[in-house]
């Protein structure tokens, strides 16, 4: 990112954030360049300090805290925070969670498929 922020802000939706990568994936230029917007409009070393205090802070106790109804979403096809390192230790922790996984979905899953996720969340709000 140092040597060319901008192509940084251009790769990282064009592959694995909204799964673009992957054969078959059916590419939203729109979503690239709105990505790409968003992520010139910030400072850089916000988005550094961002990355690291979610990357690197321990959320078990905040997890444990909660008292309401939760649901984690999350792609089975997520390529920036794999599922196996993230959702199954979260899910474990809340005490009155719901998990719903999409198979073949990324990171960006409610950008790419809110046909998909957007029923989903509403079900759960109405339970």
């Amino acid at each position: 990112m140092a040597a060319n922020r901008p192509q940084f802000y251009r790769d990282v939706p064009s592959g694995p954030f909204y799964g673009f990568n992957r054969e078959g994936a059916q590419v939203s230029q729109g979503l690239i360049d709105n990505w790409w917007r968003q992520g010139m409009s910030g400072g850089a070393k916000a988005h550094y300090d961002c990355i690291e205090v979610f990357s690197e802070t321990d959320f078990t106790e905040d997890l444990k805290a909660l008292t309401v109804p939760v649901l984690i979403i999350h792609g089975k096809d997520d390529q920036i925070v794999p599922i196996e390192n993230s959702v199954h230790k979260a899910i474990k922790l809340v005490r009155d969670g719901t998990l719903k996984t999409y198979p073949g979905l990324a990171h960006g899953l409610f950008a790419t498929h809110p046909d998909v996720v957007n029923p989903d969340m509403l079900a759960f709000i109405r339970a």
